[in-house]
């Protein structure tokens, strides 16, 4: 028998696809939970601080493992992360929306991108984990360390507008792009918030699931909208 992807469709129901995305809601909540109770209680403490340590060099502490050129890459690529790098981003899809007249996803998508910078702050605020002090930092930071901000809010908007532009297409490979995409430039700003050593590994872990869950929720609420006709649906 010859699978294609619309009768895949076609075998999983609607109401079916929206329990996998709850599961999903559910599975990155769990894990949020679990690393942050963990944290909290330090027993993630030794292991974060031996992760930090094996990323520089025994006789040279504030000197990163690989080439010389491994540091510049991870200053750049953190960078994807930084709230002024976000914010452009949004600015011009939110242009791109504004000019297309698609006013009900401009609106979801504003509100998805700054809901979650917002949350971001305040599990910050809430949690209150100082930075790493078991390495030099090799950029300078300022806030709480859990959970990462860099990797939350990357997860928040990257996940976010991956999982909604997938949702403007019926193309299986644009669907697996956009996600691809997504997925790939969350992954890279949170292993570079390690290598510079200015989070721990579950800063980094509890930021994705936290921006994972944001992005999840935001696309049941779009997938709600579309089937009220108050978003389009894919084309």
């Amino acid at each position: 028998m010859r699978w294609s992807w619309a009768s895949v469709r076609r075998w999983l129901p609607q109401e079916d696809r929206i329990l996998f995305a709850v599961l999903g809601v559910t599975a990155t909540l769990w894990i949020f939970v679990a690393v942050a109770s963990l944290m909290a209680t330090g027993t993630t403490q030794a292991f974060d601080e031996r992760v930090l340590a094996l990323l520089r060099r025994p006789d040279a502490p504030a000197v990163p493992i690989g080439p010389a050129w491994c540091r510049a890459a991870a200053i750049e690529l953190t960078a994807l992360g930084s709230g002024v790098v976000l914010l452009t981003f949004i600015a011009a899809v939110v242009g791109y929306l504004a000019l297309e007249r698609r006013l009900a996803m401009l609106v979801l998508v504003a509100g998805a991108t700054l809901g979650g910078m917002v949350l971001s702050s305040l599990l910050k605020l809430v949690f209150g984990r100082p930075r790493p002090t078991v390495v030099p930092p090799l950029v300078e930071v300022h806030s709480a360390s859990f959970p990462s901000g860099h990797s939350m809010l990357s997860a928040v908007v990257y996940l976010t507008l991956g999982a909604l532009l997938a949702r403007t297409t019926t193309r299986r490979r644009l669907r697996v792009y956009f996600i691809a995409v997504a997925l790939a430039l969350t992954f890279v700003v949170g292993l570079s918030r390690v290598y510079l050593g200015v989070h721990y590994p579950t800063d980094v872990v509890g930021g994705w699931a936290a921006g994972a869950l944001w992005a999840l929720v935001c696309a049941l609420g779009a997938q709600a909208l579309q089937r009220r006709n108050v978003v389009d649906k894919p084309g």
